[in-house]
């Protein structure tokens, strides 16, 4: 079992940035270097949707299309910590911001392919 708790989100001005933290734990003798980790979003009335995903050694991301260029993922395997650093946020990116993990490493954007999903961190970009 692996307990994700993410953390960083907020109220930004369009044109703002904001990181957001996932720290895991829990991981029942595996590191989180045997997940590969994903950034989800879900905005009011939306379904869930892939924003990002990072294999375990960090080798490989994947960005939605909507925020490639403005978003980077990244994961300090040593602090158990995944991070996505936010940048020009527009107004379409207001969402429940989740995190998940991936038993195997590699990378993956739908949904069903994640274990543990975190309780998310609410951010809001006004315009």
């Amino acid at each position: 079992q692996v307990q994700l708790v993410e953390s960083g989100g907020g109220l930004v001005q369009a044109g703002g940035s904001l990181r957001l933290s996932c720290a895991a734990s829990g991981a029942s003798g595996r590191t989180l270097s045997s997940y590969a980790m994903g950034w989800f979003r879900q905005a009011p009335g939306k379904e869930r949707e892939f924003v990002s995903t990072i294999s375990w050694s960090g080798g490989t991301t994947h960005y939605a299309d909507s925020v490639k260029g403005r978003f980077t993922i990244s994961r300090d395997n040593a602090k158990n910590t995944v991070y996505l650093r936010m940048n020009t946020l527009k107004p379409e990116d207001t969402a429940i911001y989740y995190c998940a993990a991936r038993l195997g490493g590699s990378t993956g954007s739908n949904i069903y392919e994640y274990h543990y999903w975190g309780q998310g961190t609410q951010v809001t970009v006004s315009s």
